[in-house]
């Protein structure tokens, strides 16, 4: 982090395009809390459903991970594209990202999860475009406020211990791969938005199937935001996060606050020892 000037934080869209409006806003934001964006070119560009081609969103988010005059770096907002270089950005990455904090949520839990393998400091949190949302603002103030002046009053109040934060069809696709973190002794905290209730319960099925979900302390069950089934599910959504608990043998913990809204909360990612050091 940055000491004794204005912090740098570095903006890159790995999934989907940044609209204008809400660089614009939060710019001003960022000048508020004492910080100020630098946000890539790359952010704007459209390719398909792409902030730009693999290659080229790749390179971004490289450059600000290397860049000595970048004290964090801030996803842009999520849709879908971060899976598809998450693995290539760990190849060769620059020593001085180990000292950077990055932030995203959504689809940007794919780079998160391998970041934080890599031993840099991570964590769920609102992104730039969440300016856009109904009370915005205060989404990204909060994690432009954690970011610039290390405020924990955005932090998810119940945590008491390490914890990891996901949308839950992320999760489920990280689970079984490269990417999937070491869970041991945290506890789980998932969201999820716009997906039908038999959904949730199919991918709460493929997650605590997972060798690695048997290592949770605890699930945590945030925000989601249903569609209505074709036909009635039959049980309300804690109940389906409690079976697959139950199942599993992993205690659920309760709610959470984090979700796809301006109420959500930053949830920082265990450091990970991995010869590097953190800011």
């Amino acid at each position: 982090m940055a000491i004794g000037g204005t912090m740098r934080i570095g903006v890159v869209a790995p999934s989907c395009p940044l609209k204008v409006e809400a660089a614009e806003r939060v710019q001003a934001l960022a000048a508020q809390v004492g910080a100020s964006l630098v946000i890539h070119p790359q952010c704007f560009l459209e390719d398909g459903h792409f902030a730009g081609p693999d290659e080229v969103r790749l390179g971004a988010l490289r450059e600000m991970l290397a860049d000595p005059e970048i004290d964090a770096v801030w996803f842009a907002r999520g849709g879908y594209g971060s899976n598809r270089i998450a693995a290539e950005v760990l190849r060769d990455l620059p020593e001085g990202a180990r000292w950077k904090r990055v932030v995203g949520y959504s689809d940007g839990g794919f780079l998160l999860a391998a970041l934080h393998k890599a031993g840099l400091a991570v964590a769920h949190g609102p992104m730039v475009q969440d300016v856009l949302r109904k009370d915005g603002e205060e989404a990204v103030l909060r994690t432009l406020r954690w970011l610039a002046r290390n405020d924990f009053a955005g932090v998810e109040p119940g945590l008491d211990g390490p914890a990891f934060a996901f949308n839950l069809v992320v999760l489920s696709s990280l689970m079984g791969t490269d990417l999937e973190p070491d869970f041991s002794g945290a506890e789980m905290l998932i969201e999820e938005v716009d997906e039908e209730l038999y959904r949730i319960d199919r991918f709460l099925f493929h997650v605590s199937s997972q060798p690695g979900f048997g290592k949770v302390r605890q699930l945590r069950l945030g925000r989601c935001k249903l569609k209505d089934n074709d036909r009635p599910f039959g049980a309300e959504l804690e109940a389906v996060a409690r079976h697959w608990c139950e199942r599993s043998g992993v205690p659920y913990g309760g709610r959470a606050d984090i979700g796809h809204d301006s109420g959500n909360r930053i949830v920082p990612f265990p450091l990970r020892n991995s010869g590097g050091a953190h800011s």
